[in-house]
């Protein structure tokens, strides 16, 4: 998806989320349905489905309890955000639900220590978002003939968002056409995203350096309540 295109111990205890006896509420992770199975967990909160802005905190669990590894300011879309199965592409919104992270690419080298697949940007590097090629929703080296340019992305002409990029597993699997395609957490452009996650230049190294394949990283996006809130996915 084309980044930066617009600048921009009681009941009651029990409900709010804390454990029996204690002050603090349990780490969002505890709270969720579902973390996909891993250890690893990214979570990207928006107060509202109408918000542009965030928070990005990822996660790691240790001795059977969710601790927080870091966390930074977070963009999505300019148009906010929007269930992921009702999403549509062209929309600049960023989708909500739980994604798996297929592998990571960069315009720049891999952070020292990155262990998740890296793939390096190159001038014939594309991701394909033409709804009607066999590549939609796929990395292409080169651009196959199938796939129009003005439908795509040539990802080394965003040398910053993708000095370093993860890709999120949104409509990934079994692409299904007209729901969005290109979706990633990268790094900051100038404003707010055309449906991708995006975090400071520094936040997404220490992303980059953090993720390891073996504990199944997963992230979800979604609000803070509501019928798109993280406890729901």
């Amino acid at each position: 998806m084309r980044p930066g295109v617009v600048t921009l111990v009681s009941a009651s205890l029990l409900l709010l989320g804390a454990a029996p006896g204690a002050g603090d509420p349990l780490p969002l992770p505890a709270r969720m349905a579902d973390t996909g199975g891993g250890s690893q967990l990214i979570t990207a909160e928006a107060p509202a489905l109408s918000s542009a802005s965030g928070t990005l905190t990822w996660w790691e669990r240790r001795d059977g309890a969710w601790a927080q590894v870091g966390s930074a300011a977070a963009r999505f879309g300019a148009k906010g955000l929007v269930e992921g199965a009702e999403r549509k592409q062209g929309t600049n919104t960023t989708p909500t639900g739980l994604y798996d992270l297929p592998f990571g690419f960069g315009i720049q080298a891999a952070p020292a220590g990155t262990a998740v697949e890296y793939r390096p940007v190159t001038a014939d590097s594309w991701w394909c978002q033409d709804n009607d090629s066999a590549s939609y929703n796929r990395w292409t080296e080169p651009l196959p003939s199938d796939c129009r340019a003005a439908e795509s992305e040539k990802l080394s002409s965003y040398p910053t968002q993708y000095g370093y990029a993860l890709v999120i597993g949104f409509n990934y699997r079994q692409p299904v056409r007209g729901r969005g395609a290109g979706i990633f957490l990268h790094v900051n452009g100038a404003g707010a995203t055309a449906g991708c996650v995006s975090v400071p230049e520094d936040a997404m190294r220490r992303i980059l350096q953090w993720a390891d394949p073996r504990k199944a990283p997963h992230i979800a996006v979604g609000t803070v309540g509501g019928d798109t809130g993280l406890t729901r996915y």
